[in-house]
């Protein structure tokens, strides 16, 4: 799995896989103790699109929905600085 340009190794196994992703999720719940936070949430739900197609689909429109943010935001800047100048 590929991360925020770094390289993570899973393990082959499906249901292994399954099992961290559901563990990284339920954990994220937990967010208000020490050691476990809500980061684990987002991670549990990337490890678990490796596998399963209904994750994977909201992965991918959050993705796609960040992006357009982000370049809208960006855009949105950019105009603002041309406008003080």
């Amino acid at each position: 799995m590929r991360l925020f340009g770094r390289n993570f190794d899973l393990p082959q196994n499906r249901w292994l896989r399954i099992s961290i992703g559901t563990l990284l999720v339920i954990g994220g719940l937990f967010g208000f103790l020490p050691v476990l936070g809500i980061w684990m949430v987002p991670l549990g739900l990337i490890v678990l699109s490796i596998d399963l197609p209904v994750v994977r689909r909201l992965r991918r429109r959050s993705d796609v929905w960040a992006t357009r943010r982000y370049r809208e935001w960006k855009t949105k800047r950019a105009q603002e600085r041309q406008t003080r100048a």
